[in-house]
């Protein structure tokens, strides 16, 4: 359920491959083309997690979630009122964190997308849901839900599971008008880590900035300045070894903020924390939990 990360969630994406740490069990893979060019990775998640409550800070990505367990809730914001998702999630790429709370135990199986890669599955505007996670029965309707989790309860073991998850995503995959342009223009985002001057990205593709701005809008849900931000953000956070002694003046030089007070400023909007309370929180997690498959994103919010 959770999701960049794991635990169901954005979490897993960071340890491709196959975990099993503290009683959760984490498999993932990559999917076929042209699946590839949209979508990070598939995974499976069964297990418990490390806290009733996991803060998710934003990434460049997209997540869907077919929850196989007892419902999960998520808060999007604290203007958001909690909601509880039984069949799963779908979620766009965010601009704030998300906060996940989960049963005593999850399963499910999950997709973490390419920022653009959601939009062929999406059948409205990107926009409309950007830190809206809707269930996966609005977006695909409760008969096809219904079926597929069937389907995934009944299938013998996680490798299985990801091949009916593959299929049904082959099945719904459709032509994107604009996903040629917003895919260039995202991945010279990612190449730079964010750090590309905005106005050039319409240059070099021929089109005007308010055209692509449009086109972004639609198929990832936020504008390239905003996709460009969390780019910087995430690899700057990314970049940080909790673990030993950190030099935050340095850290936001090279990550090109204009000072420390700009880089600072940037963390509390992204997740709701100054640095240093950050890697508190990450240092109680490593603490608690070592070798955790979740240990390099989601916080405990507990």
């Amino acid at each position: 359920m959770l999701a960049a990360a794991r635990l169901d969630h954005p979490g897993a994406r960071c340890r491709p491959g196959v975990g099993d740490a503290v009683g959760v069990e984490y498999v993932s893979r990559v999917p076929r083309p042209p699946l590839d060019g949209l979508i990070d990775d598939l995974y499976y998640l069964e297990g418990a997690s490390p806290y009733a409550r996991l803060t998710l800070p934003p990434m460049p990505a997209a997540l869907l979630i077919v929850n196989l367990g007892a419902p999960f809730l998520i808060r999007a914001g604290t203007d958001i009122e909690t909601a509880e998702y039984a069949d799963g999630c779908v979620v766009t790429t965010p601009t704030r964190a998300l906060e996940f709370g989960y049963p005593l135990r999850t399963r499910s199986v999950g997709v973490h997308f390419k920022p653009w890669g959601l939009a062929p599955f999406l059948p409205m505007p990107a926009a409309e849901r950007c830190d809206r996670p809707v269930t996966v029965e609005q977006v695909w309707g409760r008969p096809a839900i219904a079926e597929l989790r069937d389907q995934l309860a009944a299938a013998d073991g996680p490798h299985e599971m990801l091949t009916l998850l593959e299929e049904e995503l082959m099945r719904r995959l459709c032509q994107t008008p604009g996903l040629g342009l917003v895919r260039q223009a995202s991945g010279v985002i990612a190449a730079t880590g964010g750090a590309v001057a905005i106005g050039d990205l319409g240059v070099a593709a021929g089109v005007s900035s308010t055209h692509l701005a449009q086109r972004f809008k639609e198929l990832i849900g936020v504008t390239p300045k905003r996709l460009a931000r969390t780019h910087r953000f995430a690899a700057t956070v990314f970049a940080i070894n909790p673990a030993g002694p950190i030099d935050w003046g340095d850290l936001a030089g090279r990550a090109g903020y204009f000072d420390q007070a700009h880089f600072g400023h940037e963390f509390r909007a992204f997740t709701g924390l100054t640095p240093t309370r950050y890697i508190e929180i990450r240092r109680r997690f490593l603490r608690e939990h070592p070798g955790h498959v979740m240990d390099s994103w989601p916080l405990p919010a507990d």
